[in-house]
């Protein structure tokens, strides 16, 4: 008789036995009519969505992954457990020419305005460096598949071709489907079409349309929903302000939301506890520091380009690459070197000259990426977060060293850890690894130094993975990936 030894993840177990591989899993639902089950018997070994089949050319296939503690169900995996690594929740076969939808903290790219000079809601990156992709589409953003993902606290959501899928915690409605019901597995969100971008927080979630509308959901208590009332909303809500145009980028956090306008304006809203992460100043909010309708944020001289909320702070990125912050400064989040709170937006001088192309937050330390691909780190680091080798706080933004050899083209930012994504498609990780979160068995709860990611190939005619996307929780983190062997 064999003696079995589960060495992967429910769902889509890999087992070994006497050195003899063999995959098990769960029966799984039907969601929507264009995806297929490979099956052997009556268990389903995965669960392929087959995306665009009517589309000519090559084809690709993308997995998600997930990772950490799905308590709540956010690591889609049909049930409450923990992953140790990465494990898929599911497969796409794709067009090659498909490309990542817009991402938090992400530049405006500079190609995007018309003949009068007017930003346009614009396309995303292509993949980044997919081996797999053959060809370089030169369609509209209508006639291209796009691919999104984002980690709320204890909820998860995948955005393919205009589709919102969520699942994970259902407290507050912040799954937008009328309920609070927590969901085990990726569930289509009905209430929502043609979206391309989507941003989690922490008991509410956001969406942005191709037509630059911004819909909100979930609790409303801290005014992050931007309905003027603090109730909940158990369904996606368009958000309507008198701002000029339409929305371009939007980012939010636990408690407050931002959004960038078509002109480069921005708008703040949610809770301000006095800390002025809001960017306001007197304007912060009358009622008890939670201002539940968008605000214009007139401290800022200059347009914006992108955005990203940090726990109690805020950082802006305009289209030269330069710095703003301000808000919370307990822990250095502002990269000023002092810890004075301000809520007067300002440029962080020591990154002067230095041209910043993507920014990601944390609940007290961020990340900013260089257009020549370097990290740098500030903030609280009693996690390792900072990726300095101790647990120093870093007062200004330093260089992550151990990523010195590598040219990184995406980061991301948990509660208290860090991620990044290199142009040859790997994933580094560091941080609170107590939950799992790093996605490598073994870790310390503090890991201070950038660990590589490795990934299991269940099937060596798959090919390896490169890494395209990788978005992070409290407790969980998931990424998307490509195989280069279809």
């Amino acid at each position: 008789m064999n003696k079995w030894k589960s060495i992967g993840c429910y769902g889509t177990s890999l087992f070994r036995s006497q050195g003899s591989t063999q995959t098990s899993g769960l029966s799984l639902i039907h969601y929507v009519s264009n995806r297929k089950f490979s099956q052997k018997g009556d268990n389903v070994l995965d669960e392929v969505w087959t995306i665009g089949r009517d589309e000519e050319g090559p084809r690709t296939l993308v997995e998600l992954l997930s990772w950490g503690r799905g308590s709540s169900g956010q690591l889609g995996g049909g049930v409450e457990e923990t992953r140790l690594y990465p494990c898929r929740v599911l497969s796409m076969d794709m067009p090659s020419n498909f490309r990542l939808a817009p991402m938090q903290g992400l530049l405006v790219p500079e190609n995007t305005r018309d003949s009068s000079n007017k930003t346009l809601l614009p396309p995303p990156p292509p993949p980044l460096s997919s081996p797999s992709s053959s060809s370089t589409s030169l369609r509209t953003s209508s006639d291209v598949v796009e691919l999104g993902i984002s980690c709320g606290l204890f909820h998860s959501a995948l955005l393919v071709d205009g589709k919102l899928y969520v699942w994970g915690k259902g407290d507050g409605g912040r799954l937008g489907l009328g309920t609070e019901d927590t969901k085990y597995r990726p569930t289509l969100n009905p209430n929502l079409e043609r979206i391309r971008s989507v941003a989690l927080g922490g008991l509410h979630s956001t969406a942005l349309t191709d037509k630059g509308e911004l819909f909100t959901w979930g609790y409303g208590g801290f005014g992050a929903l931007g309905h003027s009332v603090h109730h909940r909303e158990l369904l996606p809500k368009q958000v309507r302000n008198q701002w000029d145009g339409r929305i371009l980028y939007l980012a939010t956090s636990g408690v407050h939301t931002a959004a960038i306008t078509e002109s480069g304006e921005l708008y703040t809203w949610g809770r301000d506890e006095g800390e002025g992460r809001l960017g306001l100043g007197s304007e912060g909010g009358p009622d008890e520091g939670v201002l539940a309708t968008p605000t214009k944020v007139k401290a800022l001289p200059v347009p914006i380009s992108a955005i990203s909320c940090g726990g109690f702070f805020t950082l802006a990125l305009t289209s030269s690459g330069e710095l703003w912050s301000w808000g919370g400064n307990s822990n250095y989040e502002l990269g000023r070197g002092n810890k004075g709170n301000d809520w007067r937006p300002r440029p962080i001088r020591s990154l002067e000259g230095v041209r910043i192309i993507q920014i990601a937050s944390g609940g007290y330390h961020s990340l900013a990426l260089t257009d020549d691909g370097k990290v740098f780190t500030w903030g609280h680091g009693g996690h390792g977060e900072l990726g300095h080798g101790s647990v120093e706080y870093g007062r200004v933004p330093q260089v992550v060293q151990a990523l010195a050899d590598e040219r990184v083209v995406y980061v991301a930012c948990g509660s208290l850890s860090s991620a990044a994504v290199t142009d040859s498609g790997k994933l580094y990780m560091w941080g609170k690894g107590r939950d799992n979160q790093l996605g490598v068995p073994g870790l310390p709860d503090t890991q201070l130094l950038p660990v590589l990611v490795n990934f299991l190939v269940e099937d060596e005619k798959l090919g390896p993975a490169h890494v395209l996307a990788v978005s992070a929780g409290a407790s969980h983190a998931m990424c998307l990936i490509s195989r280069s062997g279809i």
